[in-house]
C-alpha cells in the first residue's frame, strides 16, 4: 500500500501532522492579515480616543495582532476577530497604564520632586479602568472616532509629508512598504517619519477630537484620502491588484467630511472623483486577473447608477464656481465615465482640462498626463513634444510606459522596447510587471 493512503481506500493522501499545522498556519496568517486591513484602524481609533494616547493605542494593537498568530494557531481563529482584537488591545493598554501608574507611585515615593508633572491627562493613574470584555464591535460604537484621528493625523504641526503618512498608517492601515511604494521612497525613510510623528503628537499634547476650524487641515485631508483610495484601485505593496475595501472606505471617510464641509466645492469633486472610478472597477481586471487597460475595458460592468450619482456631486461641486485640482480631475474622469465607447471619448477637451490642471497644479504628474491627452487629440509627436519637457519622473514607471506607447505609436520600436522595459523595472505592482512583460513580448526581440 503506498504510503499515506487510506486502508481499504482509492489511494487518497492523507495530511501529516506537519501538513496539518502548516494549513492552519496559513489560515491564522491569511485572518490576520485580513484583520489588520479591515479592523486594525478602527479598533487603533476607538482605543486612540478612549485613553486619548495615539502611541499607546499603536502599540497595544500591534501587540495584540502578535498575540493572534500565537494563541489562534493553538486555539483557532474566533468567531469575532475585530472584537478578540479590541478585548485584547484594550487590556494591553489597561496593563501598560497599570504599570506605569505603580512606577510612578514608587518613583513618588522615593523623589516626589520629580514626577509633580508625571500623571497623563487621558487617563487615571491608580489603574482603575476595569478590564472589560469588549465583544461587538459596529459602525455605532465607532462613530467619528477614525474621522477624529483622521485629523489628528492632518495637525497643521506635522509637516505635509508626515501627515499624509501617519494617516495613511493610523487610519488607512496601510503598512509601512505600501505607504512607501505610494510616496516612492525608502521604507525606513517612510518609518523614520511615522515614529517622529507620534512623538510629536505624544510631546505636544494634540487633543484627539474634531476642531471647530478645518480649513487648515482641508488640503492634507483630500491627499490623504486620495492616497488610501489609489492604493485600494490599484495596490502597490500587496499581491492583490484591487483592494476594493480600501477605496470603499475612502469613499466612507470623504463622504463623511463632505457632511462636515457641506461647503466646500473641493471636497465635493474629490468625493466625485472616487465614485467615478469605483463605478470602474470591475472591469479594470479580465478573467484571468491581468489589468485592462480604460480603451479597451467592457462598459457593460460600469456601474451606471454609481456614474449617475458622481455626476450629480460633480454639479453640485461645480455650481459653488469656486475651481480646484480635484474638480477638474472629476471632470476629467466624467468625461471618461460618461463616453459611450473609447471612441466617443472627448481627448481636446480632456487635454484643454489638464491644460487647466496644471495651472491649478503644476506638478509632473499633471504634465505627464497632459501629454498623453494631448497625444489622443493631436498624435504621437504633440505628446511627446510635451512629455520631453517633464522633468523629475525618472524613477516613475508611468512615465516611461506612457512613453514607450507614444513612441510605439510613433513607429520607434526600438525605443519603445527600451522605455517598456525601464518602466517594467520600475513597476511596483505584480499585474503592471506583467502588463508590461506582455507589452515587450509583442515587440519581439531588438
Amino acid at each position: 500500500m503506498a504510503a499515506g493512503a487510506r486502508p481499504g481506500g482509492r489511494g487518497v493522501l492523507t495530511d501529516t501532522p506537519s501538513d496539518a499545522a502548516a494549513r492552519a498556519a496559513t489560515s491564522v496568517d491569511a485572518a490576520v492579515t485580513q484583520l489588520m486591513r479591515e479592523e486594525g484602524g478602527r479598533v487603533l481609533a476607538l482605543l486612540a480616543a478612549r485613553f486619548n494616547d495615539v502611541d499607546l493605542a499603536d502599540d497595544a494593537v500591534q501587540d495584540a495582532f502578535l498575540q493572534a498568530v500565537e494563541t489562534w494557531q493553538a486555539d483557532g481563529i474566533p468567531n469575532n476577530p475585530a472584537g478578540w482584537l479590541y478585548t485584547v488591545a484594550h487590556n494591553r493598554m489597561i496593563d501598560r497604564l497599570r504599570r506605569a501608574a505603580s512606577a510612578i507611585r514608587r518613583l513618588k515615593q522615593a523623589a516626589p520632586e520629580l514626577v509633580r508633572a508625571a500623571d497623563s491627562p487621558g487617563y487615571d493613574t491608580d489603574g482603575s479602568e476595569t478590564e472589560e470584555e469588549v465583544l461587538v464591535i459596529d459602525d455605532r460604537e465607532v462613530g467619528d472616532e477614525q474621522l477624529r484621528l483622521l485629523l489628528l493625523c492632518c495637525h497643521p504641526a506635522l509637516d505635509r509629508d508626515i501627515q499624509v503618512a501617519l494617516t495613511l498608517r493610523l487610519v488607512g492601515g496601510l503598512t509601512t512598504p505600501e505607504i512607501a511604494a505610494a510616496f516612492l521612497v525608502p521604507e525606513p525613510t517612510l518609518a523614520q517619519r511615522i515614529v517622529r510623528a507620534k512623538r510629536k503628537i505624544r510631546d505636544a499634547g494634540i487633543p484627539l477630537r474634531i476642531p471647530e476650524q478645518l480649513d487648515d487641515r482641508v488640503d492634507a485631508l483630500l491627499t490623504v484620502l486620495y492616497l488610501i483610495f489609489n492604493e485600494g484601485y490599484l495596490s502597490h505593496g500587496s499581491e492583490t491588484t484591487i483592494r476594493v475595501d480600501l477605496a470603499d472606505e475612502a469613499i466612507r471617510l470623504t463622504a463623511r467630511a463632505r457632511s462636515l464641509l457641506p461647503e466646500s466645492a473641493e471636497v465635493e469633486g474629490l468625493l466625485a472623483l472616487e465614485v467615478y472610478h469605483r463605478a470602474r472597477i470591475d472591469s479594470r481586471l479580465n478573467g484571468a486577473g491581468e489589468l485592462v487597460l480604460l480603451g479597451d475595458q467592457d462598459r457593460r460592468k460600469w456601474d451606471l447608477a454609481a456614474i449617475g450619482q458622481a455626476n450629480g456631486i460633480l454639479a453640485s461641486a461645480l455650481a459653488r464656481n469656486v475651481p480646484g485640482p480635484y474638480q477638474v480631475q472629476a471632470l476629467i474622469a466624467s468625461l471618461h465615465a460618461n463616453a459611450p465607447s473609447a471612441a466617443d471619448t472627448d481627448w481636446s477637451t480632456i487635454a484643454g482640462a489638464y491644460a487647466r490642471l496644471e495651472q491649478l497644479d503644476p506638478s509632473p504628474v499633471v504634465r505627464l498626463n497632459r501629454a498623453v491627452a494631448v497625444a489622443m487629440a493631436d498624435g504621437p509627436r504633440a505628446g511627446l513634444a510635451l512629455l520631453d519637457g517633464v522633468q523629475g519622473l525618472e524613477g516613475y514607471h508611468l512615465f516611461h510606459s506612457a512613453r514607450a506607447e507614444l513612441l510605439l505609436r510613433a513607429e520607434d520600436r526600438s525605443a519603445a522596447r527600451t522605455a517598456f522595459r525601464r518602466a517594467r523595472d520600475l513597476a511596483p505592482n505584480p499585474a503592471e510587471q506583467r502588463h508590461l512583460d506582455r507589452r515587450i513580448v509583442a515587440l519581439g526581440e531588438a
